[in-house]
């Protein structure tokens, strides 16, 4: 029996290009079948950008109308470190991230999503507690808008934030479990911070401890990618659905899981021009009747 039919069709995008204008992401995935849609609303290598004019908007609500795309999520700069021990540095990551949620506000995007920062050999606990503080400051100042944050869970390359499911835990918990703020699940990066989800007990395993320390309710969006790099190399290496060291049973009782049917997933796997599709056909044919029975 298919265990889909009392479902809503699963929102299923990617990380789509903005060539021309941001507005021309929704009408690109549309055009490879996707329901949800990422983008960037500035270059993701550049601190500053200006903010989104009342003609971009208007063009992308069109696009949106049109489209009929169900979720759209924007992802910030790579530039931004919200725990930096350097002054200066964190300064500039504070003002370009709250311009990343005006510009997200002005589109109606519902969440940003960030990495958690690198503490560059300052300690994990005091760049949690200032990773804290500084979230704590930017929900303070946006009051009122709309757009939240959505922390990343990271691969732990380097001396990032975020590779385990209790920093993500503690940053909730130190901002007040603020409703503003929730989390983003990436299959690549979970797998090489050492969560295994690659047979029916493991994967049970993580998703408790996830439930457990997070909670189903502050996942706001997935990233489906598969992983070039091994178990708990803490390596952040992109790879196709079914393709890499993960395989493709994990992502067909994902995308299956009752506890996550109403969270968007979007792909951000490689050769995105020719492979996007591919990926978003494959994880909606997992969806498909034939996985159901």
């Amino acid at each position: 029996m298919n265990n889909q039919l009392n479902q809503p069709p699963r929102l299923i995008g990617a990380h789509m290009p903005t060539a021309g204008g941001v507005f021309n992401a929704l009408t690109n995935g549309k055009a490879i079948e996707c329901s949800a849609v990422q983008v960037f609303t500035s270059s993701p290598r550049q601190w500053r950008s200006g903010p989104i004019s009342p003609e971009v908007a208007a063009k992308w609500n069109a696009a949106l109308e049109e489209t009929e795309i169900g979720f759209t999520v924007a992802h910030d700069s790579y530039l931004i470190n919200l725990c930096a021990p350097d002054a200066a540095i964190l300064e500039r990551s504070i003002l370009a991230f709250k311009d990343e949620l005006e510009r997200a506000e002005a589109l109606g995007i519902p969440w940003v999503v960030t990495h958690m920062g690198a503490h560059l050999n300052s300690g994990e606990d005091a760049a949690l507690d200032l990773l804290c503080k500084s979230i704590t400051g930017v929900l303070r100042d946006t009051e009122g808008m709309n757009a939240g944050i959505a922390m990343e869970a990271t691969a732990g390359q380097g001396s990032s934030l975020g590779y385990r499911f209790e920093h993500l835990a503690r940053v909730l918990e130190g901002c007040g479990a603020h409703p503003r703020l929730g989390v983003c699940l990436d299959t690549c990066h979970i797998f090489v911070a050492g969560y295994d989800i690659r047979d029916e007990i493991s994967y049970e395993q993580t998703f408790k401890s996830f439930e457990s320390l997070i909670g189903f309710e502050r996942l706001k969006v997935i990233h489906a990618n598969d992983a070039k790099k091994p178990l708990g190399s803490r390596v952040d290496r992109h790879e196709h659905i079914g393709e890499g060291e993960i395989g493709l049973e994990p992502f067909k009782r994902l995308v299956n899981d009752p506890r996550m049917m109403h969270i968007p997933i979007v792909v951000e796997t490689p050769d995105a021009e020719t492979m996007h599709q591919v990926n978003v056909a494959t994880l909606r044919r997992l969806t498909s009747s034939e996985t159901g029975k």
